[in-house]
């Protein structure tokens, strides 16, 4: 089984977790539409949607890098309808775009809390919304949300409300949409890392080189959204899987190819169930 022929529309792509997860659909042979704001290079972040696109073509697979800002509903219909026009249809539509700030309620400015609100629940809502009509008409499509589980703990909310809130959104779109598509065959499914993952988001923002050298590679949750996609779409929705769980449950035992670092103990990523931590084979260290 692989992803050869089948087509991803992945939001926000041209770096990170996102980028990963449509090189490793490459390496089948799939079809991948990057709709990401990253036309220019950015001096502080890798990539663009024209350096994705040719990353995933030189790995084996099709690309086509389309200038989209998911805040915009006219932006989305269009990049859906080039995908289509493109590739014929789309299976699997991968919600990887986000947006992050870690300050209280009275440090977050209202431009910022929108900003949030727009690309992480409005955007995972919008391009969901957009892609399912075409996934209705997939053999086996899936969409998959870089999200966390519904972890109500006040724990996850006291020092950053509004990021909070926003990414509980995304997985939100995962409880109601799983059931409300069941029928049409529409796996939904949210995926989290259960440690901090190496990319521009930790070095710039989340504790630098430092959490950066207690990461996995970002080539960990791509694995892990392959063996998701992998699964039967009717039996396999309205999941909150940990990566590290996914890829045990294919008999991955060796993790030590995603710490390249070679760290010893990983930093545990934001809003990861304590449960989890206690069932995990690995040494994993609560930092946030």
């Amino acid at each position: 089984m692989s992803l050869k022929g089948k087509t991803l529309f992945i939001s926000g792509g041209s770096r990170g977790i996102g980028l990963a997860i449509a090189l490793r659909a490459a390496r089948d042979g799939a079809n991948v539409t990057i709709a990401a704001k990253t036309a220019e290079p950015h001096p502080k972040l890798p990539g663009t949607i024209y350096t994705a696109a040719e990353e995933i073509e030189e790995a084996g697979g099709k690309a086509l890098p389309v200038l989209c800002d998911i805040r915009d509903e006219v932006q989305v219909a269009v990049a859906v309808a080039k995908t289509v026009e493109r590739f014929g249809g789309i299976d699997i539509c991968v919600n990887n775009a986000s947006a992050i700030q870690l300050t209280g309620t009275l440090e977050t400015d209202m431009k910022r809390y929108d900003l949030m609100h727009q690309i992480n629940t409005r955007g995972t809502f919008l391009v969901s919304k957009t892609c399912i009509p075409h996934l209705k008409l997939a053999s086996n499509p899936h969409i998959l949300n870089l999200a966390p589980p519904l972890d109500m703990k006040a724990k996850w909310f006291k020092n950053h409300v509004a990021y909070t809130m926003a990414k509980f959104g995304m997985s939100m779109c995962t409880l109601g949409m799983s059931a409300e598509f069941a029928k049409d065959g529409i796996a939904v499914n949210s995926l989290w890392p259960i440690s901090t993952i190496d990319t521009a988001a930790v070095r710039n923002l989340l504790g630098g080189a430092t959490v950066a050298a207690m990461s996995r590679s970002p080539e960990i949750m791509a694995d892990a959204a392959r063996a998701i996609f992998m699964r039967a779409s009717r039996e396999a929705t309205g999941n909150f899987y940990i990566d590290e769980e996914v890829l045990r449950a294919e008999g991955i035992t060796d993790f030590s190819l995603y710490a390249p670092g070679g760290a010893d103990q990983l930093a545990g990523d934001f809003f990861v169930p304590d449960e989890v931590f206690a069932n995990s084979q690995t040494k994993v260290r609560r930092i946030y």
